[in-house]
């Protein structure tokens, strides 16, 4: 069978050349101070994950078998080599579905840039705090626009998006680091584009879910250092008919959007497109949980006093989220909307504190998730990827009550995104778990005054453990 061998690549030049001639100034005032939330949120996810299982079995492993000291290892005393580094912290801010989602883009931003970016503040001193902001916003701005053009059917038919879109938005933002020119970023992308990986059957209770983001951000980051020293990728990565990205990762080429790409380049911030979690569960589940808080301010209700409790949903939040819950780990859940409407009801939240080893088979969370029925909503389907977490959420009580409610968008979204107190309480809360409190503001404090900052080395020295 015949191949084209053309390598035209239009449009991933197009990102290559934005990444590339990023500079900060052109960076509007609102999408400066969103970044610096969103990244300060990362980073207290990360503090957070710093002393979990799942992690301290890579820290553990890759300390033994990797000698070098380069790079810290986030709210620990430990340093590894840049890549297994940001192999490790990738993992730590995904480590407990604590962090972001561009909800559109269907990807961990945050989990997959700043791991691989800061490790290059490591190995290269003296890189200013605007440079660094400028270096982030490129990486915030590729992998969701990677996500756009795939669309939902790409997470739906198995493919872990975080895993998948996340080494555009690592190679992006380390290749800005480094200042690599157009012509090496291009490569950077192509070494990225084909270590992509990461299939969604990890959902099911496994903890290498967790390590995605970690693993996306690596290969970013090796395609950024590999770009520099002159090794060359796939210079179509995302255009080639035969063996792209989108091709090979979609079904056909009507289910992808190569326009997607570039749209809207200094005119569209898809970093404005992040939204942040108040709920330890996947996003898929927020607006759902949100929904029950609102008819609970309407007519406040007891769990015992619940009968059913009726979603309806897009086809992704059916695939991902509203699956027969059975005991498996941590992990599925927090990712299974049964599960966590259960937690809720019973304790009034889904936070860090909800989610604990000893509650994953607890038989009356489990009781009270057998209330909950997941339908397929075709309506909110068809309107797209920006409603791909809309859900109606019909509420019935044994006295004969009916409450529903309609959420589009969850707290924290781009659409109700949360004050910078909030975000703030949020950080601090989970920093805690790893540094002291003197440590804690010192980091908030760098985090949130990027634009003054000389070296941005500071912020990884922040984020060590004493």
């Amino acid at each position: 069978m015949a191949h084209e061998a053309s390598t035209d690549n239009p449009y991933t030049r197009g990102i290559a050349e934005f990444v590339s001639k990023l500079e900060y100034d052109a960076i509007p005032a609102d999408v400066r101070s969103r970044i610096k939330l969103l990244m300060l949120d990362s980073l207290g996810c990360a503090l957070y994950g710093a002393d979990l299982p799942w992690t301290r079995i890579l820290q553990d492993t890759l300390g033994e078998i990797d000698t070098t000291r380069a790079c810290a290892v986030w709210g620990t005393d430990r340093k590894l080599s840049a890549p297994h580094a940001a192999l490790v912290n990738g993992t730590q801010v995904q480590g407990f579905e604590l962090d972001d989602v561009h909800r559109a883009g269907v990807l961990h931003v945050g989990a997959v840039v700043l791991p691989a970016l800061i490790a290059v503040t490591e190995l290269k001193p003296g890189m200013s705090g605007k440079d660094f902001l400028a270096s982030a916003v490129a990486g915030y701005e590729i992998g969701p626009r990677v996500g756009l053009c795939m669309g939902p059917e790409h997470i739906a038919q198995g493919w872990h998006s975080g895993a998948t879109l996340g080494v555009f938005s690592a190679a992006s933002g380390a290749a800005r680091a480094l200042g690599l020119d157009v012509h090496k970023t291009v490569h950077a992308l192509g070494i990225a584009g084909t270590q992509a990986a990461g299939l969604m059957a990890a959902q099911y209770g496994a903890m290498v879910k967790r390590m995605h983001a970690g693993r996306s951000s690596q290969s970013g980051l090796y395609g950024a250092l590999f770009a520099q020293a002159g090794f060359t990728g796939i210079v179509n990565v995302l255009e080639s008919e035969y063996g792209g990205y989108c091709t090979t990762f979609s079904r056909s080429t009507d289910r992808f959007d190569l326009k997607e790409l570039t749209a809207g380049f200094g005119e569209v911030w898809q970093t404005m497109g992040v939204a942040l979690k108040f709920y330890a569960c996947v996003g898929s589940n927020h607006t759902t949980l949100d929904a029950l808080r609102d008819m609970q301010t309407e007519r406040p209700y007891q769990a015992d006093e619940v009968a059913k409790v009726v979603v309806r949903g897009s086809q992704v939040t059916m695939d991902h989220v509203g699956w027969k819950y059975v005991p498996q780990g941590l992990t599925s859940a927090q990712l299974n909307l049964p599960y966590c409407v259960g937690t809720y009801l019973l304790e009034g939240d889904c936070s860090a504190e909800q989610f604990t080893e000893d509650k994953v088979a607890d038989p009356q969370r489990m009781a009270y998730g057998e209330l909950v029925e997941v339908h397929h909503d075709a309506e909110i389907t068809k309107k797209g990827p920006k409603f791909r977490h809309m859900v109606r959420v019909e509420l019935h009580l044994k006295d004969g009550t009916r409450m529903d409610r309609t959420v589009e968008s969850a707290r924290g979204s781009e659409y109700r995104f949360a004050s910078e107190a909030d975000i703030v309480e949020k950080f601090e809360k989970l920093a805690s778990r790893a540094l002291p409190k003197s440590q804690v503001e010192q980091l908030r404090d760098a985090m949130l005054g990027l634009d003054k900052l000389e070296d941005a080395t500071r912020i990884a020295k922040l984020l060590a453990a004493a």
